[in-house]
């Protein structure tokens, strides 16, 4: 049975991520995209188009979407990148749009609630906000890739994150080879 997935978007840099992952999301599973006005902004600004894939496009201010309530089933979502305001949003329960919305429901069913943060440093606040979150059941997961798999290009940091987001939304895929131990 096909994964049911929503995708948000928000203002932080690293549309990159996003785009990604909707493609490795829209070949195998249902996804919902939200994509927030200064998201869609910074994304022209980094030559990267969200559009386009096998996807449900949603408008962040239609509060009435099926993935706003909770008698709406589905598996997961990933918030990529997750700004440090969307962060805060979702840490305190401020739903005023519908990626707000919709990961406060992810929240209270107990569904998985993945935050990509790309920011840095981080402050105090932004620290108790992720722990905020994650005690409310978030997965916080910084856009931080290793480099054990030894990268040669861009995409390949990119793909080390969103190979994480996948294992945890529990979907099968290839994008890195597995660590498997090192002899010295």
């Amino acid at each position: 049975m096909k994964k049911e997935i929503v995708v948000g978007v928000t203002g932080a840099s690293g549309s990159i991520y996003a785009r990604r992952l909707l493609e490795v999301l829209s070949k195998d599973a249902k996804v919902h995209v939200i994509v927030s006005d200064v998201a869609e902004k910074i994304a022209a600004h980094e030559g990267v188009s969200l559009a386009g894939f096998n996807a449900e496009y949603h408008e962040n201010d239609k509060l009435f979407a099926s993935i706003a309530s909770g008698s709406h089933k589905y598996d997961g979502m990933v918030v990529i990148p997750c700004s440090s305001k969307t962060l805060a949003a979702i840490a305190n329960g401020f739903s005023d749009n519908l990626i707000t919305r919709t990961a406060d429901v992810c929240l209270k069913e107990h569904r998985k609630c993945i935050l990509v943060t790309r920011e840095m440093p981080l402050s105090k606040i932004h620290l108790k906000n992720m722990l905020a979150a994650e005690e409310a059941g978030a997965t916080i997961m910084p856009a931080s890739p290793g480099f054990y798999h030894k990268p040669k290009k861009i995409d390949d940091l990119v793909d080390m994150v969103v190979a994480r987001v996948l294992d945890h939304l529990e979907i099968e895929h290839n994008l890195i080879q597995r660590w498997s131990g090192y002899d010295a």
